[in-house]
């Protein structure tokens, strides 16, 4: 139905939207700015004539009267406030003051007229007031944002991010809004307006979203190119785009003209990281018609959106097409897995510890986690929804909440806890949302799946209520949508302040923004902490812009470590061959042996994809796009083999004799393999899981496989002491650590851990370790 703007005028808005009506701008004019972040210069003296012309005119100054009026100077609270009203606050005029004075007392010949000036005061002729002119000149050019802060003010306005796309506001759009759960079919009516459009674009979250759009339009017979920060793939031979196109939501076009646009998942227009590519998307997509799907909450804010570019919006309801059951019983036992189910986790660890339990059960079991290349989770779902394979079960974290269609018979919660990131860019565990909970559960029993209802349960009992209890509320309603600086802006801010980092520049322009009660700015963390990483090489400011919004993983080491490696041969000039790639990432790649080279596996992955990001950019300077891709096939393949070989590596092996096992053991619990009788460390694996031989022990568990030896450590707790951190941090061997055993325990008239271990239990103390008989 439509929904007209008329009851507004009447005072009958709905509740949500009348707080938001109510709001006040955020970071408004009357608040000051953020003055910790106006990082002070070194203020640029002007030569003047040979010699100290203000003394010969006057007389040298006196060092020590001179120091005094100076602190007098700063001591006055008239010059405070008049500070004040130039935009000094305490920290600044306390900076400026500081850097004033060291310049007054070192100079070797300051400006006349503040020479004779201080020369006065000093005297007796003149008054301390007399300085502020030169002190606030000085002040300037010490923090020279004062004399422009207004400038800087109406550049970082974001109030009315509406008129930043005056092709869409030429235009009257009609809005449609496609409101439902998971699996109700409202992606799929507007995806038929789509295919039936003249011309249309596809929006989506997600890479394999897009894919699937792009396959789905060509094999109706409807020429789709398809658009991704990684990707071009054109239709037609010649490169000459189609009249339809798949993209990423960061990719779309708001120049080009479409008869249809479609905008997925428009509930993350909230997301602290990446909402502000939907807000972009949804006021200057250039199209008659524009579908958003999402979820109900959003349409609030949409319609107010909406409301402040004159465009109506019509919202088609739609319900879950299967239904949907939250058991009254927790799985509590991974013996009572059945075909169809797929137990959620929140973390690698959960899900390599998932996977062990089940397979040594004898039953296989995919794999599904954000960080896997795309290829290789659409493998692991077709593993998983292939009748004929014997792979019935799947473990993964929410990345399958989008962007996969799997036939699900339960979704099983092994916790409700989720690492998070809010909006200061700090890491949270909280419980799941609603939202959340429904997105992920909502994929069990999907229409047109093996399974006509789902269900949905968690893995303890004791989660079990709390479940329920998210499941039954309702979705708090969407109340702001992001918002990011453009390249264009910054630039603005950097023509104002062109001493000032890149990473200086955005905490300013977010500390002056201005944004009202329907929008907020993005967290901006992952941009602050490139910029701080190439800081130091030699790029112009756009190029720099563009490098920091690079898409990356930076808990990575090795994605850091190539981005900076990319931005240094980029500042040099020298394009970034295929080969140069080849000899960075050590290609070829074999398929990876433990944990610790799977991840690395992804790692060259996200670095593949950062060259091919890059390389839609500066075309010139990332020139072998094919090769690299071909490449990156290759890899996604090496990494399937790896996937499925480390499901196979983490059952556990009851073949490993009494003595490999108890060697295994004492090295897993320091971090190593055991090799010839000694810890090797260089085969230290990540914290997840370590392999010895073909047998896995898992990191959350390594620290209860400790040997006698070990345990009859220097008195201390076992597991956190010292000796233990040494040799797992590798600056210790075994026989090292039990050469300074012996030699401590000899100092102290203690019989050596070595010896003890031969003697009787009863004779042997709590730490393994007994006086010597006199």
């Amino acid at each position: 139905m439509w929904l007209n703007r008329s009851f507004r005028l009447l005072g009958l808005v709905p509740g949500p939207l009348r707080a938001a009506g109510r709001r006040m701008v955020r970071g408004s004019g009357s608040k000051g700015p953020d003055t910790s972040l106006f990082v002070p210069l070194s203020p640029r003296v002007r030569p003047g004539p040979e010699g100290n012309v203000g003394a010969e005119l006057s007389r040298d100054l006196d060092k020590g009267e001179t120091l005094k009026v100076l602190n007098k100077f700063y001591k006055r609270k008239e010059m405070q406030r008049l500070s004040s009203e130039n935009g000094l606050d305490a920290r600044l005029f306390h900076q400026a003051f500081i850097s004033f004075r060291k310049y007054v007392m070192e100079a070797e010949s300051l400006n006349v007229d503040l020479h004779i000036i201080l020369n006065d005061i000093c005297c007796g002729a003149g008054h301390v007031d007399d300085l502020f002119p030169y002190f606030l000149r000085h002040a300037k050019q010490v923090f020279p944002m004062l004399d422009c802060m207004e400038d800087l003010r109406k550049i970082s306005d974001l109030r009315l991010p509406a008129n930043w796309y005056p092709e869409a506001r030429a235009i009257q759009r009609k809005i449609i809004f496609h409101a439902g759960p998971t699996n109700s079919g409202k992606t799929h009516h507007a995806i038929q307006r789509f295919l039936a459009a003249n011309s249309g674009v596809y929006c989506g979250p997600l890479k394999l979203l897009a894919h699937e759009i792009y396959q789905k339009s060509n094999d109706a017979g409807v020429p789709c190119d398809l658009v991704t920060g990684e990707e071009r793939s054109f239709v037609d031979p010649d490169g000459r785009q189609s009249t339809h196109v798949a993209c990423t939501i960061e990719m779309c076009s708001v120049t080009t003209p479409y008869e249809i646009a479609v905008i997925d998942e428009i509930q993350m227009i909230k997301d602290p990281s990446r909402g502000w590519a939907w807000t972009r998307a949804l006021l200057g997509l250039c199209a008659e018609e524009i579908h958003i799907c999402g979820e109900a909450a959003a349409i609030n804010l949409v319609m107010e959106l909406m409301f402040d570019t004159g465009e109506e919006v019509e919202v088609e309801n739609y319900e879950r097409l299967t239904p949907m059951t939250v058991l009254d019983t927790a799985l509590e036992s991974l013996d009572n897995l059945r075909p169809g189910d797929c137990i959620v986790c929140f973390g690698k660890s959960d899900i390599y510890s998932l996977s062990r339990q089940i397979e040594a059960r004898g039953l296989e079991c995919a794999v599904i986690y954000g960080s896997l290349p795309p290829g290789t989770k659409l493998a692991q779902a077709k593993k998983f929804n292939d009748p004929d394979d014997p792979c019935k079960i799947m473990v993964a974290t929410d990345a399958i909440g989008m962007g996969l269609n799997l036939s699900i018979k339960r979704i099983i919660f092994n916790s409700l806890v989720k690492p998070s990131i809010n909006e200061k860019g700090e890491k949270e565990m909280d419980r799941i949302t609603t939202s959340q909970a429904l997105q992920i559960a909502g994929r069990a029993g999907r229409f047109r799946s093996a399974f006509k209802e789902g269900e949905v349960t968690t893995m303890n009992q004791d989660d079990l209520p709390v479940l329920q209890e998210i499941l039954s509320r309702t979705v708090e309603p969407i109340e702001a949508a992001g918002l990011h600086p453009t390249a264009d802006q910054i630039e603005m801010f950097a023509y104002q302040l062109p001493d000032a980092t890149l990473s200086n520049l955005i905490d300013i322009f977010v500390s002056l923004s201005q944004v009202d009660g329907l929008y907020f700015v993005c967290n901006i963390d992952d941009f602050k902490f490139l910029a701080d990483m190439i800081q130091h090489i030699p790029l112009n400011l756009r190029v720099r812009y563009v490098f920091c919004t690079a898409p990356i993983n930076r808990k990575h080491p090795f994605v850091c470590t190539s981005f900076l490696k990319f931005a240094r041969q980029f500042s040099r000039n020298e394009p970034l061959t295929f080969e140069w790639l080849c000899r960075h990432i050590n290609w070829p790649l074999i398929p990876p042996k433990n944990i610790k080279d799977l991840v690395h596996l992804e790692a060259v992955h996200d670095v593949l994809d950062l060259y091919l990001w890059l390389s839609y950019r500066f075309m010139d300077m990332f020139p072998d796009v094919s090769l690299v891709r071909e490449i990156q096939i290759e890899l996604d393949s090496i990494i399937q083999i790896g996937v499925k070989n480390i499901t196979r590596l983490i059952r556990a092996s009851d073949s490993i004799s009494t003595t490999t096992a108890a060697g295994a053991e004492d090295a897993s619990a320091h971090g190593g393999t055991w090799t010839n009788e000694r810890i090797n460390m260089e085969e230290v694996n990540s914290k997840d899981q370590v392999y010895i031989g073909s047998r896995r022990i898992r990191g959350s568990k390594t620290l209860g496989y400790r040997t006698e030896a070990c345990k009859a450590e220097i008195p201390g707790k076992a597991g956190d002491s010292l000796s233990a951190r040494l040799v797992q941090q590798g600056h210790l061997t075994a026989e090292l650590l039990q050469q300074l055993q012996e030699e401590w325990a000899a100092s102290h008239g203690l019989q050596t851990p070595r010896s003890a271990m031969t003697q009787e239990p009863s004779k042997i103390t709590s730490k393994g370790l007994r006086k010597k008989k006199k």
